[in-house]
């Protein structure tokens, strides 16, 4: 095949999250001269929607919320008819892509779970198509979609697990489902670019006391909630310190109550989202990531090359790059393990230490070349069938 093999990853939009940044690393990096790259977004918006390469061919299919009215009434009206567009070109598929592609694709990619639907109603049924899975099949909240998921798994011709955990559990829980050809490729990491970025200033923590910072949406799943109520009585306890969490959501106003209610307004700051958090995350005393469920989270990757002692539950495939009281701390989803191990960080100089000579060699575990490869290879190889 001398031409190049033309890809298009199907996606929902481009808020801060770990698959966008997947996404963001595949488009940068794989190869040009081989592959022809298109990206669809159903909407655009989100932190990262300007952020998608110059080289990549880019379609929007609807506006972003970042476009509409300030008015409150035209703004409801605009995300009103928005929501009616969306729901009849996932009904008319066909109707969808001519008017957006007006071209046949070798490979199209569905990058996290929600966009198996739209990967596989594509009006193109000559495409190869590939299913990326990032997310552990058990989590509570994810049970609405799983029998969806679990029927469309089977449809795609070539399936990729984020972590050998995400499908160690699927296979276990689901022992009868049939699985297309599959690998475990573990996301890329730009070591050079957050080092940089983590450089370009130094924030002000306005404390003397030891600074917790955590990177994350505000979902229920991410455990802010627990932590808050850990942090207030910590603080109670007499262990003074501070933690800040970069990153938006759903939880927001539920979050700022709860600090409210608890008064440590001054100790537990929400900043919001942020393009670029490594500064705070470098600067800061400690990591932590009290989720309940997670994938491969890639600001763990991210931490650890920054060398900085992360608490975080021993969830999703976070075991698989932190070792307990080796190069970081693995706990429970659970108040008094948050406690626990936050006031260790607090008063066990000796652990600190031990954590910090061995994040020394903390990047070495990842090599991104070989994720690039990997995926590159699985494209070509499925393009020639």
């Amino acid at each position: 095949m001398n031409r190049k093999i033309k890809i298009l990853f199907r996606h929902r939009s481009m808020e801060m999250g770990g698959v966008e940044k997947v996404i963001l690393g595949l488009l940068d990096n794989l190869d040009k001269s081989k592959l022809d790259i298109t990206i669809l977004v159903s909407l655009y918006q989100g932190e990262l929607r300007e952020k998608i390469p110059s080289h990549i061919r880019y379609i929007k299919m609807n506006k972003g919320k970042e476009d509409f009215s300030k008015n409150p009434l035209l703004n409801k009206i605009q995300l009103v008819l928005r929501g009616l567009k969306i729901k009849f070109l996932e009904i008319f598929p066909a109707i969808a892509d001519k008017i957006y592609l007006k071209e046949k694709f070798d490979v199209e990619i569905a990058s996290s779970y929600t966009d198996f639907s739209s990967v596989l109603a594509s009006s193109n049924k000559d495409s190869k198509k590939i299913g990326w899975f990032h997310s552990d099949i058990t989590f509570p909240k994810l049970q609405p979609a799983v029998p969806l998921i679990l029927s469309q798994i089977p449809k795609f011709d070539y399936f990729i697990f984020g972590s050998q955990q995400t499908k160690d559990i699927l296979e276990k829980t689901y022992p009868e489902l049939r699985f297309p050809e599959n690998s475990v490729i573990l996301n890329a990491i730009p070591i050079e670019e957050i080092k940089e970025k983590a450089q370009e200033f130094v924030p002000n923590f306005e404390t003397s006391n030891p600074v917790f910072v955590s990177v994350g949406r505000l979902h229920s799943r991410k455990g802010y909630k627990n932590l808050i109520e850990v942090h207030s009585k910590l603080i109670k306890d007499g262990f003074l310190h501070k933690v800040i969490i970069i990153g938006d959501g759903e939880e927001m106003d539920n979050l700022r109550n709860l600090i409210e209610e608890l008064k440590v307004e001054n100790s537990f700051i929400l900043m919001g989202s942020l393009l670029n958090p490594y500064p705070y995350v470098k600067n800061a005393d400690f990591f932590i990531m009290p989720s309940e469920s997670e994938g491969w989270p890639l600001i763990i990757a991210d931490t650890l090359t920054l060398q900085k002692p992360i608490i975080s539950t021993a969830v999703g495939g976070i075991p698989e790059m932190i070792t307990h009281q080796d190069n970081g701390y693995l706990i429970n989803y659970d108040s008094e393990e948050i406690y626990s191990a936050m006031k260790e960080f607090m008063i066990n100089k000796n652990l600190i230490e031990a954590i910090q000579e061995k994040l020394k060699t903390a990047e070495e575990q990842f090599d991104n070349q070989k994720i690039f490869d990997a995926v590159e290879n699985i494209i070509i190889n499925l393009a020639k069938k």
